[in-house]
């Protein structure tokens, strides 16, 4: 059987570094890892994964990646995640009611959870076309979901990930008649311990606030039992379908 890779970007996060964990124990997976800070994984235990490093998340510095990207990988690419994500830090917070809002914090949420990775889902289309199947992960969340917003507020981060999704299935339109290969799957990791739920896991029910190993091992598992079908799928930890 010929070795598929696996391409992580934004690795720096928790749940990307426990999908990498994950990944690299298997001995036939090759990994390649994309991030701003590649310090974790210089270890024994990533000694075979590829790294690359990049400066920023701007549009030319992602174009040089995707080429060092290629150049990395010895096998086709058959998942790539894409595991951008902000909703909050030292200049934004999630707003609670209207007056809250700011145009200076609405473009930096955007910017990170909506440019970002439709940036790197263009720069990467010509090396993932081809007869591989291959599975792109964005993360995006629940509160995304326009059908699902029932209780309001947030509203930088709610409409980022919403507008996230419509370029997805956008995206999947396209695909579906220029990279027949290619399945788009939008992801809701559920509320996972880790620095960006940090200041709201009171509030998380019993039983709701999952690890980063069980998020990543979920996804993995989502991830090879969705079929390549020519739409964009928008699915949470449990595999379940959500609502646009």
């Amino acid at each position: 059987m010929n070795k598929q890779t696996t391409l992580i970007i934004g690795a720096s996060s928790a749940i990307a570094k426990a999908l990498a964990a994950q990944v690299i124990a298997d001995p036939d997976a090759e990994l390649v890892l994309v991030s701003r800070d590649v310090s974790y994984y210089q270890s024994a235990e990533f000694e075979h994964a590829k790294l690359v490093r990049v400066n920023d998340y701007q549009e030319a510095e992602i174009s040089l990646a995707v080429a060092r990207i290629q150049r990395a990988t010895e096998s086709d690419i058959a998942r790539v995640f894409i595991c951008h994500g902000v909703l909050h830090n030292d200049n934004c917070q999630p707003e609670k009611r209207l007056e809250d809002f700011s145009a200076a914090s609405f473009t930096e949420i955007v910017s990170a959870n909506t440019i970002t990775p439709m940036l790197w889902l263009k720069s990467l289309m010509p090396i993932l076309t081809g007869r591989q199947k291959c599975k792109v992960v964005v993360f995006s969340a629940r509160v995304g979901s326009i059908a699902d917003n029932a209780i309001g507020g947030w509203y930088s981060y709610r409409a980022s990930k919403a507008a996230m999704n419509m370029l997805l299935k956008s995206a999947a339109v396209e695909l579906a008649r220029r990279a027949k290969n290619i399945k788009l799957i939008s992801f809701h990791p559920g509320t996972t311990d880790t620095p960006l739920s940090k200041p709201f896991q009171r509030s998380v029910p019993d039983g709701k606030l999952f690890t980063s190993e069980f998020v990543a091992e979920q996804l993995l598992s989502i991830v090879a039992d969705t079929p390549v079908d020519g739409t964009a799928s928008f699915l949470d930890w449990q595999g379940k379908t959500i609502p646009w």
